[in-house]
Order: C-alpha cells, then sequence, then structure tokens
C-alpha cells in the first residue's frame, strides 16, 4: 500500500474512531440518564435498560446489532463491509466503558442517576430540553463522522432496508416508523413506569416529545456533518455573446472552470452562447455584477447544488454506495 493511501485509510479508521467515541458521550452524558428514546437500536436499549438494569445500554446494543447485521447479510445479501462491523462493535464498547467511568457505583451505573453522574456536576435534571439538544447534537456529529468514512452503525437503517425489499416501503419512511415504533415502546415502558420501581417524575407526554425532539434534531445534525452547509450554486449564464471578460473572470480571478456550450433560441432561432458553472454563495453576488458588465441582457439562472464531485471539490467515493442522509 502506498504511503498516501496508507495516510488516508489511518484518517478513515480514525474518524471512525472518533466518530463513534461522540455518539457515544452523547448517549451516556445526555441521553441514556433521563430516559430519553431517540429511535434507533440505542433508544430501544435504553427502553430494555429500564426492564433489566443490570445489563448496560451497550451491551443492548451489542444484543440487538449483531443479530440484525447477520439479518442484514442473509436477506439483502452482500457482505458487510469492514468499517461498518467495527462501527457496530466499537460504539456499545465506548458506550459501557464511558458508563463504568462515570458513575462511582454499581447501584449509580445501574439507575443511571444523573445526579451521581460525573460527581454530579452535569446533572441536567432540570433543564430536560438542554440536554436533549445537547446530546442529539453529539449523536448527530458522531454519526455523521462514522457515515463520512463510509461506515454506518447499524441497527435501524438495516430494518428500514428490509422494509424497503420486501414491503416496497420507502427508505426515509422506514426509518421514521422505526424510529416511532421505540418512541412508543419507551412511551409504554418508562413513560407509564412499566418495569421500574422509580416514580415517573416527567409526564410520558414529555418524555416521547422530548425524544422526538431528539430525533429530529439528530437528523438534521447528521445530514449537515455530512453534506456541510449546501451553499453552493450551480448557475446558466445564457448569452448573445462570448462573454470572453466573463470567461477570463472565471478561470483567474474565481480560479474555477466552467463548461461553455452553444446553442439555439427556441424562438429566435439565434446562436446563443451558455456557461455552466458551480460556485460557492459567496461568490454569486460577485459574479452577477460581472455578468451586467460583460452583458446586461443576459439569461442567467442560479440554483443550488445539492453535491459537487470532482476537483477543487468533493471526491468521488471510492467504495460502496454512497450514503444520502436526507
Amino acid at each position: 500500500m502506498a504511503k498516501k493511501d496508507l495516510k488516508k485509510e489511518v484518517r478513515t479508521w480514525m474518524g471512525i474512531f472518533i466518530g463513534c467515541t461522540i455518539m457515544a458521550a452523547g448517549f451516556v452524558y445526555f441521553i441514556n440518564p433521563y430516559n430519553i428514546v431517540p429511535g434507533g437500536v440505542y433508544g430501544a436499549s435504553i427502553v430494555l435498560h429500564n426492564l433489566f438494569p443490570s445489563l448496560q445500554v451497550g451491551t443492548f446494543g451489542y444484543m440487538l446489532d449483531i443479530p440484525l447485521m447477520i439479518i442484514s447479510v442473509l436477506l439483502l445479501g452482500g457482505k458487510l463491509g469492514g468499517r461498518t462491523i467495527a462501527a457496530a462493535l466499537t460504539t456499545p464498547f465506548i458506550m459501557n466503558a464511558l458508563s463504568k467511568l462515570a458513575y462511582p457505583s454499581q447501584e449509580a451505573l445501574e439507575k443511571l442517576d444523573p445526579a451521581q453522574l460525573l460527581g454530579g456536576i452535569i446533572d441536567l435534571s432540570d433543564h430536560l430540553l438542554l440536554t436533549t439538544i445537547f446530546g442529539a447534537v453529539l449523536i448527530g456529529i458522531g454519526c455523521g463522522l462514522v457515515v463520512r468514512n463510509q461506515a454506518t452503525t447499524g441497527g435501524s437503517d438495516i430494518v428500514a432496508m428490509i422494509m424497503q425489499k420486501y414491503l416496497n416501503i420507502p427508505f426515509s419512511r422506514g426509518i421514521f416508523f422505526v424510529d416511532g415504533m421505540v418512541v412508543c415502546f419507551g412511551l409504554v415502558v418508562i413513560g407509564f413506569g412499566i418495569g421500574t420501581e422509580n416514580d415517573v417524575t416527567t409526564p410520558s407526554i414529555h418524555l416521547m416529545l422530548y425524544s422526538l425532539l431528539a430525533i429530529f434534531i439528530t437528523s438534521r445534525v447528521l445530514a449537515f456533518t455530512i453534506n456541510g452547509a449546501k451553499n453552493d450554486k450551480l448557475m446558466f449564464i445564457i448569452s448573445d455573446y462570448k462573454l470572453d471578460t466573463l470567461r477570463k473572470y472565471i478561470l483567474e480571478d474565481l480560479d474555477r472552470t466552467a463548461t461553455y456550450m452553444t446553442s439555439t433560441g427556441l424562438y429566435s432561432g439565434a446562436e446563443k452562447h451558455v456557461l455552466m458553472l458551480v460556485v460557492s454563495y459567496k461568490e454569486v453576488a460577485k459574479l452577477k455584477l460581472k455578468i451586467q458588465e460583460a452583458d446586461p441582457k443576459a439569461f442567467v439562472i442560479v440554483t443550488d447544488a445539492y453535491d459537487a464531485f470532482g476537483e477543487g471539490w468533493k471526491p468521488l467515493p471510492t467504495s460502496a454506495a454512497e450514503i444520502q442522509p436526507e
């Protein structure tokens, strides 16, 4: 393996490990102690921990993820990538390790008592909205880093893919259905106090709403982490002239390139000159001024460029199908 490829591979694995750690920290410090159920495998694991407190959330993660990965191979075919297997096995391990370090005793660990979490210095029992937001943001960032490095954490994604293949249910709806079922499971077990001797101090409807909010924030942060702000713009410039000064500005001042085409106006039948290029949103205003100088009558279209791959932009994915979070 070439030195450059080795460095890239090391960065990829470091990105996956860091992503798993951030995600686990979001659960351990901000989600698990407050019985918020953000869907997915670990949301279900939080609910199951309330029924069987001697088993930690990460342990239930193993118990759910490993069978799902086997089912994925059997029903969906193909092989699971090594990165996905590593991420799915690393996250619950880190989660259990952080939990044991965060609580002073086995009793506190089983109760996931926020008052004893790290000595109570981040007890947010009276600020559930704040802990929901912080936890969801960390989970979204962590999961996003894992996906950006061409891996997944398994879980509800696998269930959604199975539903898509065998029930013709769109993937996004499958995710929504799975997460919704997990939240309802949490509402029954945690919200109404089934399976726990502790008094329910937070109204069940509040727990459900916090959980739904966590799911929404996680999905938005995940999408942003993978794809960025999506501020790139695609511009079409149609003119009667060749726009040599504009072409020079694009190549030399913006240090970008463009695609030049000739076309024919449908109504006039006259020859038209077309420039197509992708620019950042900050460059649009400057380019408009240059277009005004070159041809005030030019026809200009500006639209969002959802993704741009190639030289000067993102590299095309080199393995597996690209994962779209939207």
